[in-house]
């Protein structure tokens, strides 16, 4: 692979740890289940976007930017982790959530990836559900160019071909930390949304001619539209890589049958997948985006979608943050009268 070409400027922890997840596989009995700890980054607690960002800003300082503007539902990681980013490189940022829930929680609007976001020291403003959030940060870019400033804009979830390449990267770190350990990995799971995530290993995949079985568990479109959208930015990602691997569109494989009703709306089954992977294996993760494709996980080994495997790794996108936003969902009991 060509990654060495573009501009990369360093904002996370990697590798991040593969480690398996021995108490899970014991209840469930299936494979052997792993999980790829990019909840471990370490930028502003973590998280998939981080690998994502370190692409993506290195090449608006190749432009020179001076503010950075992005978008994402109300309790976006995406947002926090590109606050933190702009933070660290001293740049300015401005973000707009997308309000895709309705919900008038304040503890929704204001604390979880919300208050991180301010603390960061970003602006933030809000859009109804349903507006062209491209059209928005498009004026809001304007608007900088007026005042003599040069915006750049990062896509929802990072998700375009150079953000891809975080992702592509991934792919290369998690079968080269495999081959090491004397595993063989028979599927990689994770959960798939904006797709730059799941573009980016398709194509890393592709490039390194590994046969891993990849499966995204969807969070918000339905199974056509999220399959299109990651094949499409997978191709364009090993053009821009200038790779001559092909990629087959049955290689490209989202389960969205974890959503519930909608982007960012608990469901049943993600509020029971995230206590038990916190009572055994002291993981967390998030109630929007890798606590569905934890369900998806769990669910799928149950029914026997692994049957004949013998190692299966969850990629832990992060996004913890999120919990705070969320904290009448989990029905917890209270203190203990001793």
């Amino acid at each position: 692979m060509r990654l060495a070409k573009f501009p990369r400027v360093a904002l996370g922890h990697l590798p991040t740890p593969l480690e398996p997840m021995d108490r899970l596989s014991e209840h469930l009995g299936g494979p052997r289940l792993w999980v790829k700890r990019d909840d471990c980054t370490g930028l502003s607690s973590g998280g998939n976007k981080t690998r994502k960002l370190e692409y993506l800003m290195a090449d608006a300082l190749k432009q020179g930017a001076d503010t950075i503007i992005t978008q994402g539902a109300t309790q976006s990681n995406h947002a926090r982790q590109t606050a933190a980013a702009a933070a660290k490189l001293g740049l300015a940022c401005h973000i707009l959530l997308e309000d895709r829930t309705g919900s008038n929680d304040a503890s929704y609007n204001m604390s979880g990836n919300v208050l991180l976001d301010r603390l960061h020291g970003a602006s933030v403003s809000k859009r109804s559900g349903g507006a062209d959030m491209n059209a928005e940060m498009g004026a809001v870019a304007e608007t900088l160019r007026d005042q003599g400033k040069t915006p750049y804009i990062v896509p929802g979830g990072g998700s375009n071909e150079t953000g891809a390449l975080g992702y592509v990267n991934c792919a290369r770190e998690l079968v080269e930390q495999s081959n090491a350990m004397g595993l063989k990995i028979d599927a990689l799971v994770h959960a798939t949304g904006s797709s730059g995530t799941q573009a980016g290993l398709v194509a890393g995949l592709a490039a390194i001619e590994s046969d891993i079985h990849l499966l995204g568990i969807g969070v918000r479109a339905p199974q056509e539209k999220q399959e299109a959208m990651v094949y499409d930015l997978a191709v364009r990602t090993l053009a821009h890589l200038g790779s001559t691997s092909k990629i087959a569109r049955s290689d490209v494989r989202a389960n969205c049958s974890y959503v519930g009703a909608g982007y960012g709306i608990p469901t049943e089954g993600m509020v029971n997948a995230l206590k038990l992977l916190a009572e055994i294996e002291g993981l967390l993760f998030d109630p929007v985006y890798s606590g569905k494709g934890l369900d998806g996980l769990i669910d799928l080994t149950r029914k026997g979608h692994f049957d004949g495997m013998e190692n299966v790794v969850f990629l832990h996108t992060g996004g913890s943050a999120a919990l705070f936003g969320y904290p009448d969902t989990f029905d917890l009991p209270g203190y203990v009268t001793d």
